[in-house]
């Protein structure tokens, strides 16, 4: 396929988001299944289209001077493919299943207007509701903030050093494209792509299937190492998902110790075991329903609360999730962060230490938790987070807020990440 139609697929997979609203991943694969003529290539080409203009929804509408899914889809071409108005008018000359041209409104909108020049929520990319709850978390840098948000995201991932080493990955996946990730040993990267590139498929690497690595973003790895697991402890993995920070932990603890692995919703779970298994990680034990967790109270070492949150911080990775996200689903999840997190210290032993994690980047999901939990456990304290964050990272910056850790595309290379470190006082 040429451009023009992977251009006219990728609005038409637009128009089944918006239309039917549902998720960009079902609908980018229903439409590979029902167009199997297209090659890889051409998936690749479409989805990146079509994420391009999820991200860039308002600056790329904004641009063109047209909110349709035509419009996003053209903008992004200049925005995110570094095409001007000719370039994109040569690519699509002659090809039959490209969407009709440019208009001369559309060239001299994309040929005339400086996206410096837009407003503030436009360059940012987000929805109006969202900027009040960005300048509370950012300040006057939350339209950069928002921005790199907004950006396509390197592909991370992380070494299981009961299987390998960084090295030893490496050499494996220098094809791939795979560098050191900073900040962490066992964090490797593979940069964004560009255009209509791909990242490899590296979960069909005879490593991953070996257990090496799993994919994981360097800030959820990052989360995990600040909740400072170590071997022989004792920790429950409260809200466990699917397991990822799990993992980490249990490399980190060197299969030595217990970890117990939690979460409400038993389904989220059910990828945990295979994982589990791949990875040579054999200190975990899963338990179901809260009455199986009542022998653990006031035993462990470590609790870890990954908490439900509105995934603000993962918006680059899955955003569609941005536009669909309203004040009332913010609401519900305030209520159940602290509802959760009330409940998880009830297993905490004096001296242990309560971790609280979202990948989100709204004060009202982090900070105010925090500041409201504790104004209710006087049991409990903060840690030391900019001593916390020195002592594992060293130099790599970090916004230290809010008796937390906040972590950026803008400030961390991450995706968007809060770690609290909550300390039972002893007795």
């Amino acid at each position: 396929m040429r451009l023009g139609g992977r251009l006219a697929a990728a609005i038409e997979v637009l128009d089944d988001i918006e239309g039917r609203h549902r998720p960009a991943a079902d609908a980018l694969k229903d439409w590979g299944l029902s167009h199997r003529f297209a090659g890889s290539g051409d998936r690749a080409a479409i989805g990146n289209i079509v994420y391009d203009a999820l991200r860039r929804r308002r600056s790329a509408a904004w641009l063109i001077d047209g909110d349709t899914t035509r419009a996003l889809a053209f903008g992004v071409l200049a925005l995110e493919w570094g095409m001007d108005a000719e370039a994109i008018g040569r690519a699509l000359d002659g090809d039959r299943f490209a969407p009709p041209p440019l208009s001369q409104s559309e060239r001299t909108a994309i040929s005339t207007r400086d996206l410096a020049a837009a407003p503030a929520a436009v360059r940012a990319d987000c929805p109006d509701w969202c900027v009040p709850l960005a300048e509370d978390a950012f300040g006057d840098g939350w339209v950069e903030e928002l921005a790199a948000l907004a950006a396509r995201p390197p592909l991370d991932l992380r070494v299981n050093t009961l299987a390998a080493t960084p090295q030893k990955v490496l050499d494996e996946l220098q094809d791939a494209g795979a560098v050191p990730g900073g900040m962490l040993d066992e964090a490797l990267r593979i940069p964004p792509v560009e255009g209509g590139g791909r990242h490899p498929n590296v979960q069909a690497e005879p490593t991953f299937k070996n257990g090496w690595f799993e994919v994981q973003d360097i800030g959820s790895q990052a989360a995990a190492a600040l909740a400072g697991a170590q071997g022989g402890m004792q920790v429950l993995d409260y809200c466990a998902g699917a397991g990822g920070k799990t993992l980490a932990m249990a490399a980190a603890m060197e299969n030595r110790g217990q970890i117990f692995v939690h979460d409400a919703e038993k389904q989220r779970l059910a990828p945990i075991f295979e994982r589990l298994r791949r990875a040579g990680a054999h200190n975990v034990q899963a338990i179901a329903g809260e009455e199986g967790l009542e022998p653990l109270a006031g035993r462990m070492d470590l609790v870890l609360v990954d908490a439900p949150c509105t995934g603000s911080g993962t918006w680059r990775r899955r955003p569609d999730a941005k536009w669909r996200l309203t004040e009332r689903q913010l609401e519900v999840r305030l209520a159940e962060q602290a509802a959760i997190l009330a409940q998880a210290a009830h297993y905490l032993r004096p001296g242990g230490r309560l971790v609280y994690v979202t990948c989100s980047i709204f004060a009202a999901e982090n900070a105010r938790q925090i500041e409201a939990f504790l104004a209710a456990h006087p049991a409990f304290a903060p840690a030391d987070h900019a001593a916390l964050w020195r002592q594992r990272f060293g130099a790599a910056r970090a916004r230290i807020a809010g008796h937390g850790i906040v972590m950026t595309p803008a400030t961390t290379g991450t995706d968007g990440f809060f770690v609290a470190v909550l300390e039972r006082k002893a007795g």
